[in-house]
C-alpha cells in the first residue's frame, strides 16, 4: 500500500526557508516519481515541483524556479522540498505525490498523480 507522509510544515517570516520531507512507504521509492504540489485557500491546486524515478530529471514551476530545489534519498525512502526566500504567495498547504509515470508535459497537472500525502501547512508571514 502506497503510502506518503509530509513534514516539516509551519510558520516562517518573509526571506525565510523551510525543509519539507516526504516519507515513501509501500513502494520502492527509486521505481516513482514524485513530485509537490500546493493549495493554496481559494485557488485550484498548483504543480511545485518534481523528480523523476532515477533522480536525473527535475522540473519546477516557474514561480518557485531558483528558491526551491527537489531532491531524493532513496536509501531513506525519503524526498525533500528545499524552499528558500519564501514569500507570501508560497503559503499553502503543500502535498507529496506519486506515480509510475512521469510525463514532462503533465507534470504539472494534479491528474497524472495516482497517489498523494495528507499535506503539510506552509505560512509564510511576518
Amino acid at each position: 500500500q502506497v503510502q506518503l507522509v509530509e513534514s516539516g510544515g509551519g510558520l516562517v517570516q518573509p526571506g525565510g526557508s523551510l525543509r519539507l520531507s516526504c516519507a515513501a512507504s509501500g513502494f520502492t521509492l527509486g521505481k516513482y516519481a514524485i513530485g509537490w504540489f500546493r493549495q493554496a485557500p481559494g485557488k485550484e491546486r498548483e504543480g511545485v515541483s518534481c523528480i523523476n524515478n532515477n533522480g536525473d530529471s527535475r522540473y519546477y514551476a516557474d514561480s518557485v524556479k531558483g528558491r526551491f530545489t527537489i531532491s531524493s534519498d532513496n536509501a531513506k525512502g525519503t524526498v525533500y522540498l528545499q524552499m528558500n526566500s519564501l514569500n507570501p504567495e508560497d503559503t499553502a498547504v503543500y502535498y507529496c505525490v506519486a506515480d509510475l509515470s512521469l510525463y514532462r508535459s503533465r507534470w504539472s497537472s494534479a491528474s497524472s498523480w495516482g497517489y498523494w500525502g495528507q499535506g503539510t501547512q506552509v505560512t509564510v508571514s511576518s
